[in-house]
Parts: structure tokens; C-alpha cells; sequence
């Protein structure tokens, strides 16, 4: 495995090297956070792509393909579907409020007292969404190096700490855009075709698997529907996604490059799909699913392209991990611990807060063993405690701060109790934290007094995007 090891060594170099540069780059906490704000359409279409397709929906995608045939698919479909929908509706009024946080979007609507509680289920969400992927390095590396989980783990996740950390947002723009060609080259071009064609083309694999390998809906109509509820709506309300969206020059690139990335994540959810049901064909007894996607790589393709194919992968992880492990340092910084008085401004605090969240985060995966059910909790714990709150924000004049309040401590401790009872995997808990959380915050908000018009004025004027409040904005990231 000479050649892979040298195919994936340039690459690692690579990230690092381009890490360094987003050093240089990364000079004001703008630049640090989002990049300036000053991606364009192939960038920002890149890098969304690119921190929404990780570890779950690569690793995880071709787990569930060889376990469920083309349903598998959809998974990472309702993950497309979420960036979809989030840039056709809400993209232009998130790129217009110039802020960093959904936790200071929350402050800013209802009048300075939901961060806190929302910064604190948004870190949970980012910390082990960081964990997922960082949890996937393992079965790469034991596939290179044949070496134990733990090791795969640390190796990946402080490859992508160190390069987080030097040049935040801008380090990780780069390198996600270096790491999207990899990842379509790699998944799309190389193995997609290589894996159908061994294992006998359509006709072969429908000859050798069960039927309901092709069928779309042998995964299950609930857990379809459960998807849809958990990643799409996660999608429209992560930090880490918001991020990303907060990087855009206009409101017009948000939403073009946006949707783009969303038809590129369908075709993406369908990829993987399929090569996990050509690796079902070709090596059917294989002690774990999750172990699909490095076993038909190192098995059916030829030194060289193996490796390609290999840094793909870590492409799609590093990806991911680096968009959450920001995120969970942004929300750390700006809603956490400015409420106990500490400023968030200096690059220096970012840069120390990202590295040590980044170690918690791969201790934290060196304990996990499941990589779909790490992520289901994240979400779950995202959607159920934040999606009414948000929603309401954008959509409802009459939500109050104690109506927020309420729902989101109400949503996060029913998804929390729902998954000792019933389990990490059961359904029940993100149905149960929406219907707890939405009626929390009707009632509440209704039997509040509404919230004053000085706040939705100012809320109201940053929606509109006017030059007067991108001024004020600009001026307040340089002070900061």
C-alpha cells in the first residue's frame, strides 16, 4: 500500500499547508468566524457541500445501503432536503442579520434572553456532532494502518484540530473546498462506477440480493419520516450549517450556491446507497456494516486510486468535524461565556477554545461505537429542543422571550428523558420533544405580554437589511 500511503500523506500535507495560509488570513474575529463574510458562488456552494456530507453520510450512508439496498438512501436525501429548503426560504433574512450565532439571532428577536439557554443545547448539538465524525476516522485508519480505533481517532481528530485552530473559518473554507474535489472525484467517479460495474452491474446485483434491496421504501416508512423530521429540520437550524450561511458575500450567493449544494447532496445520498449494496454483493458476511465502506475501497481498487478513494473519505470527515468543531467554539465564545461576562472577540480566545474543545471531542469519540446513533442524538437533542423557537422567531410576532424559554428547556428535557426510556435509536424521543416544546411555547407566549416594539423594530431593521444596520454591523466587528 505504498502508493496509498503516499497519495494520502500529500493530502494531509496539504491540509495542513493550506491550515497555515488561513492563518495568515484569519486576523479579526470576522475573519476567524465566517470568513469575512466574503465567500463567492463556488466557494460557499463547496464548503456548504462540504460540512453537511461527513462522516454520517458517507461511512453512515454506505453502512445503511448495505444493510437496507437504495433505501439507505435516505438519510442523507432529507439531508439535502434540509439545505434546500433552508436556502430557498431563509438564507436571504440570515445573511441580513449579521450576526454569529443562532443563540444571538435568538437575543436579537426576543430581546436579549434566549442565548443562554439555547447556546447551551447548540453546544451540545456541535460538540457531538464533532464526535461523530471524528468517531469515523477510526475505520479509515484501521483499514491503513491496521491499527486500533483509539489511534485512528486521535490521528484524525487532531489533524483536524490543529488546522481548525490555526486559521478558524478561513483554514477551514480552504481546505473544505480542496477537500469537495477530492470527495466527488474519489466517491462519484471512482468508486461508484468501480463498485456497481464488480459487482455485476444493476442486473447482477438484482439477481444475487433480495428484492427489497431496490425497493425505496424497505427501510421503513417511520424511519423515513423520522429522518425527515431529525436532519431536515436539523439542517435548517444548526449552528454549524448557519455558519456557513453567515459566510456568503450576498444574500443572492447564499441562496443560488445554497441550492446548489443541495441537488449535489441528493445525488450524494444515492451514491452511497448504491456502493453499500455492490459491497453486500461482493462481501456479504462481513462482521460489521460500518466497516463497508473502507473494506470495498481497500479490497476492489488498485494502489493509487485506492488511496484517492481513501482520502475521499477523510475528506468528507475532516469536512464535517472542522464545521462542527467551530461551531461548537462560536457558540462556546459567543453566547457561553459572554453571559458570564467574558468577551468574545479576541482571536486568540477563539483559537484556545477550539483547541481544547477539540480534545474533549476526541476523548469524547474514543467512547462511542456507533457513528449513526451519535448523530441521531445530536439531532435529536438540536430539533426537539430548537426548531419551534427558531421557527417561531422568523415566522410569529406574537412568541415571547418566556415562550422561548420555556419550550426549549421543555423540548430538551423531553428528548433527554425519552432516550433513557426508549432508547438512543427509538423514534419516540423527537416526536415527543416537538409536541412538548410547541405547546410550551404557544401557551406560555400567549400568557405572557408580548414582546416590546423597540426590540422587533430593531429585529425589523436588521431583516431589511438596510445600509444603516450593515454600517453599525461592520463597525462592531472591527471594535471587537
Amino acid at each position: 500500500m505504498g502508493g496509498d500511503y503516499a497519495v494520502i500523506a500529500l493530502y494531509i500535507a496539504g491540509m495542513l499547508g493550506v491550515g497555515w495560509i488561513g492563518l495568515r488570513l484569519a486576523r479579526t474575529k470576522s475573519d476567524y468566524l465566517v470568513a469575512g463574510r466574503r465567500l463567492g458562488w463556488f466557494m460557499y456552494s463547496g464548503t456548504m457541500s462540504a460540512v453537511v456530507l461527513g462522516g454520517a453520510s458517507t461511512v453512515g450512508g454506505v453502512k445503511l445501503g448495505y444493510t437496507y439496498g437504495v433505501s439507505g438512501a435516505w438519510l442523507v436525501i432529507a439531508i439535502g432536503a434540509g439545505i434546500l429548503v433552508l436556502h430557498a426560504v431563509f438564507a436571504r433574512r440570515l445573511v441580513k442579520l449579521r450576526v454569529y450565532t443562532v443563540g444571538e439571532m435568538l437575543d436579537l428577536r426576543y430581546g436579549g434572553r434566549a442565548s443562554a439557554v439555547s447556546g447551551v443545547v447548540m453546544w451540545g448539538y456541535t460538540l457531538m456532532l464533532t464526535v461523530t465524525s471524528t468517531l469515523a476516522f477510526a475505520s479509515i485508519f484501521k483499514v491503513l494502518f491496521a491499527i486500533p480505533n483509539w489511534a485512528g481517532i486521535a490521528i484524525g481528530g487532531s489533524i483536524v484540530v490543529l488546522y481548525s485552530v490555526l486559521g478558524g473559518m478561513w483554514s477551514i473554507t480552504l481546505t473544505d473546498i480542496a477537500q469537495f474535489v477530492v470527495k466527488t472525484v474519489g466517491i462519484l467517479f471512482v468508486l461508484l462506477p468501480v463498485a456497481v460495474v464488480s459487482a455485476g452491474g444493476f442486473g447482477g446485483m438484482a439477481d444475487k440480493l433480495d428484492a427489497s434491496y431496490f425497493e425505496f421504501s424497505s427501510i421503513g416508512g417511520e424511519t423515513i419520516l423520522t429522518y425527515f423530521l431529525i436532519y431536515t429540520f436539523g439542517l435548517l437550524i444548526g449552528q454549524d450549517i448557519w455558519q456557513r450561511v453567515f459566510t456568503a458575500r450576498t444574500p443572492r450567493i447564499a441562496t443560488g450556491g445554497g441550492i446548489i449544494s443541495g441537488v449535489y447532496c441528493l445525488v450524494y445520498g444515492v451514491a452511497g446507497a448504491l456502493i453499500g449494496t455492490a459491497a453486500k454483493v461482493l462481501y456479504p458476511d462481513l462482521g460489521s456494516a460500518q466497516d463497508a465502506f473502507a473494506t470495498i475501497a481497500e479490497r476492489l481498487l488498485p494502489t493509487g486510486v485506492r488511496g484517492l478513494v481513501l482520502a475521499a473519505a477523510l475528506s468528507a470527515l475532516m469536512s464535517t468535524s472542522s464545521g462542527a468543531l467551530i461551531a461548537c467554539a462560536t457558540t462556546t465564545t459567543s453566547d457561553l461565556l459572554r453571559k458570564v461576562g467574558l468577551k468574545s472577540g479576541e482571536v486568540l480566545r477563539n483559537r484556545v477554545t477550539t483547541l481544547v474543545l477539540g480534545v474533549v471531542a476526541i476523548g469524547i469519540a474514543m467512547m462511542v461505537d456507533d457513528v449513526v446513533n451519535a448523530l441521531t442524538i445530536a439531532y435529536d437533542i438540536l430539533v426537539g429542543g430548537l426548531l419551534v423557537t427558531i421557527l417561531g422567531a422568523l415566522f410569529w410576532k406574537r412568541g415571547t422571550s418566556q415562550g422561548a424559554y420555556a419550550s426549549m428547556v421543555a423540548g430538551t428535557a423531553s428528548v433527554i428523558a425519552f432516550m433513557i426510556v426508549d432508547g438512543v435509536a427509538a423514534n419516540s424521543p423527537i416526536y415527543w420533544g416537538l409536541g412538548v416544546s410547541l405547546v410550551v411555547y404557544v401557551a406560555v407566549s400567549l400568557a405572557t405580554p408580548r414582546t416590546p416594539d423597540s426590540v422587533l423594530s430593531v429585529w425589523t431593521q436588521r431583516l431589511r437589511g438596510s445600509a444603516e444596520t450593515e454600517v453599525s454591523s461592520t463597525k462592531q466587528e472591527l471594535h471587537r
